[in-house]
């Protein structure tokens, strides 16, 4: 038997272990923990997970690693569930579907059914089958209780009370015909928007470089597309973005700038090219790897006005005093807790069940 006081901690000393272990990695405090079974363990686990899928570096899974011991504290854990009324209610199982497009994209689900007194039944994807494992193997050592009350599956699910489903617009159709039966949340695509108006600052936009190329751009809070006013001059924008340069060294990455440029250059698409990111005029929001969408606009209320219509297909947006709901530059890869994925509070959807 556990409380929510208990559960909340356990989460919190998982956060705070993750923020050593950034530290460690970053060799901030290299002595620190070094021999910790659990430090080499997700060291190895690290590596592993790289060997498993090439787009998930040790740059970009200590990210998501640093990004969740900045939330998993105490006061952020309090401040986000003051906002429920979570007493003790019957044990439900809900089988949860996991995304693998950036390391850990399920955590936040699982965290979601565990802290509210439930059992996750997960289907991981085949491109992050390592890292989530592994935060429950030190959860569980941090409090037994949650041995029995997550469990990884590779067989057709069975024996659950809702599910959470996070895929494409083609996996929706196949998931609300399996599970439409039951209490759901799935989740289609999304893509995330960055607004520019031509008064943006060089550190702005370099800080919007980091909402474009990490995770090389594979997540629904990275930015795909840019609506600019007409006549944009892109100079300073291709400027304050060159510090990422490097992306291209990544052999996946450039692998699929070749083919996309190619691709471009057959159809006689006009582009603009810096060595690294193509932006091409296009009216959809989502782009392919490599390259950054843009659309120019000529009244910001117009604009305002769509982006309001296509609101389900939008994750963030990125901008200074244009959207009600908007992000600041360079914040999109760092959520908080009650920032949910596509805009539907789980935590409220497990509690009616």
């Amino acid at each position: 038997m556990s409380d929510l006081k208990s559960r909340v901690k356990a989460f919190v000393k998982l956060g705070d272990f993750l923020g050593k272990f950034c530290e460690y990695a970053d060799g901030v405090n290299p002595k620190q923990d070094a021999l910790s079974t659990f430090f080499m363990e997700l060291d190895e686990v690290i590596t592993l997970s790289g060997h498993k899928n090439g787009w998930f570096t040790k740059e970009n899974i200590l990210h998501s690693l640093k990004s969740w011991s900045i939330v998993l504290t105490d006061n952020n854990m309090t401040d986000w569930l003051d906002n429920y009324t979570i007493e003790v209610n019957k044990e439900k199982t809900i089988a949860i579907i996991m995304a693998g497009n950036i390391p850990m994209v399920g955590f936040h689900d699982i965290l979601s059914v565990l802290v509210t007194g439930n059992k996750a039944l997960v289907k991981l994807s085949s491109n992050d089958t390592v890292l989530l494992p592994f935060m429950l193997k030190y959860l569980t050592k941090m409090d037994t209780y949650f041995k029995d009350k997550l469990m990884f599956t590779d067989e057709k699910l069975t024996e659950y009370d809702a599910v959470i489903a996070t895929g494409s617009d083609n996996t929706a159709r196949y998931f609300e015909y399996y599970f439409g039966k039951k209490p759901n949340i799935i989740r289609k695509n999304r893509n995330s928007v960055a607004v520019l108006t031509g008064e943006e600052t060089m550190e702005q936009l370099e800080a919007l470089g980091e909402d474009i190329f990490r995770y090389y751009g594979l997540g629904c809070r990275s930015v795909s597309k840019l609506f600019v006013p007409k006549g944009y001059d892109f100079e300073l924008f291709f400027t304050s973005i060159y510090k990422y340069n490097t992306i291209i060294n990544q052999p996946k990455y450039a692998n699929n700038y070749d083919y996309n440029k190619a691709v471009y250059l057959m159809s006689e698409f006009k582009l603009l090219d810096n060595g690294f990111l193509m932006l091409k005029e296009d009216e959809s929001y989502s782009s392919p790897i490599a390259s950054l969408f843009y659309e120019e606009y000529t009244s910001l209320d117009i604009l305002k006005n769509k982006l309001k219509h296509d609101a389900e297909k939008l994750q963030c947006i990125v901008s200074k005093g244009v959207s009600e709901n908007e992000i600041d530059f360079g914040k999109t890869q760092s959520p908080a807790l009650s920032d949910y994925a596509d805009g539907v509070d789980t935590v409220e959807f497990l509690l009616k069940i």
